[in-house]
């Protein structure tokens, strides 16, 4: 007799879904004056990041490199640009193993922040140094145009600078969250795996 195999397909942070219900506003008025809204459901792709997230980020990579900038700049006396070109690899190391082991760095820890890989957990070693070595990537700057408007100086364009933060996480689908939302991950998760077995 043939033996069928089942085959269960886990499903990823990447592939998770949410419903947002939008009201757009009709045409219609009711009995009363107020104008009837119409709702409509989306699936929309579900983003386990924060705002401010980038900020936070920028602050927790200062935050691991200060021991070791004060061990190169203070303990081994070398100039102050030498301590931080010789920090970057070390934090990169550190971080490798930290993430791996840990799922967070000091720095990051600090910002409650956590490290998951597609499945929902800490990343493993190799992936782990993959995105730290991208991490590199993440401080090369982007130039957006903004427009500010003031009663003095009328509306004026400009040009700002900032940081992705974020090219090294998509390279390598992780994903950098709050620690409170674990909980909610860990559970879309397990109800989209659990539709997926029935």
């Amino acid at each position: 007799m043939e033996k069928t195999k089942t085959t269960r397909t886990q499903l990823k942070i990447s592939t998770l879904k949410i419903k947002k219900i939008i009201h757009r506003p009709t045409r219609s008025f009711d009995e009363w004056g107020n104008r009837i809204y119409k709702e409509f459901e989306y699936e929309l792709p579900y983003n386990p990041a924060h705002k401010g997230n980038e900020t936070e980020r920028l602050f927790a990579k200062v935050i691991d490199m200060i021991p070791f900038f004060i061990l190169f700049v203070f303990i081994f006396h070398l100039p102050a640009i030498l301590g931080i070109i010789f920090s970057i690899p070390c934090v990169i190391i550190s971080g490798t193993f930290c993430e791996w082991y840990f799922g967070t760095t000091l720095g990051k820890k600090i910002f409650k922040l956590k490290i998951l890989d597609d499945n929902g957990n800490q990343p493993g070693f190799i992936k782990s140094l993959q995105r730290n070595i991208l991490v590199l990537t993440n401080f090369c700057p982007i130039f957006t145009e903004y427009t500010s408007k003031t009663v003095a100086m009328g509306t004026q364009t400009g040009t700002k600078m900032n940081f992705s933060m974020h090219l090294n996480n998509k390279i390598c689908k992780t994903y950098i969250v709050k620690e409170s939302k674990l909980i909610e991950i860990k559970e879309l998760l397990a109800q989209e795996n659990k539709k997926a077995v029935h």
